[in-house]
């Protein structure tokens, strides 16, 4: 019975761990993929892009189920119970994740006059490294790498200054042209989407390395 009783924890587990990459592998694309139809103007991705996002809501459902089903079934103790409250709670940052680059895609049809923006060349770099952060503490996640959680911690800065960036060109664009304020104002909205992907990778983050390590990184790390 003891046997049966870790090899159905271990199921629920793996289980549990798989939901978590699926719904990190779906937000990987939809912010590439947003931003992409971002830079082209292309609606019908950004289309896609919105629907495809009903199945990361649906995933964060399922890992809360198994959660708590796991929780009040099996009884998890120390590490065990730390990896599925983990698991809780990044289920439901991904989520969030996944809104955020389905608010990117939302925008795709309010930007007039792309080539005037030089920040449509910046965007793209900014969501691509913060979609490596995505990848990355996720790959931390699967590895219980608190190592990798804290270098993906370090990356927000980089991403932070691509905003600040992005923020200062985009104002100043706005009071010299002051015809582009809206469709520059969008843009703004992008770029905070974007920083707020890098703070909910690096939320996950701490979330691994307690996972991990039983603590939270220490302060300077974060």
């Amino acid at each position: 019975m003891a046997e049966h009783t870790v090899k159905a924890f271990d199921e629920d587990i793996t289980r549990l761990r798989g939901l978590i990459a699926e719904m990190g592998g779906l937000a990987e694309v939809a912010i590439q993929e947003s931003l992409d139809a971002l830079v082209r103007g292309d609606e019908e991705l950004a289309e896609k892009v919105v629907a495809r996002d009903k199945r990361i809501d649906a995933l964060e459902t399922e890992v809360d189920k198994l959660a708590v089903r796991i929780i009040a079934l099996r009884a998890p103790m120390a590490d065990d119970l730390r990896e599925v409250i983990a698991a809780l709670k990044i289920g439901g940052v991904v989520e969030r994740i996944g809104d955020y680059s389905k608010n990117i895609a939302k925008r795709v049809g309010m930007i007039e006059g792309r080539a005037r923006f030089e920040p449509l060349t910046l965007l793209p770099a900014m969501g691509e490294l913060a979609g490596e952060m995505v990848h990355d503490v996720l790959t931390a996640y699967a590895a219980r790498d608190p190592d990798l959680a804290r270098e993906v911690i370090a990356t927000d800065a980089k991403v932070d200054a691509f905003y600040n960036s992005i923020f200062r060109n985009l104002v100043s664009h706005m009071v010299e042209n002051p015809s582009t304020i809206s469709s520059a104002a969008q843009l703004l909205f992008v770029a905070r989407n974007i920083e707020r992907i890098g703070d909910h990778a690096t939320n996950v983050a701490e979330m691994v390395h307690f996972a991990a390590t039983g603590a939270y990184p220490p302060e300077g790390d974060r």
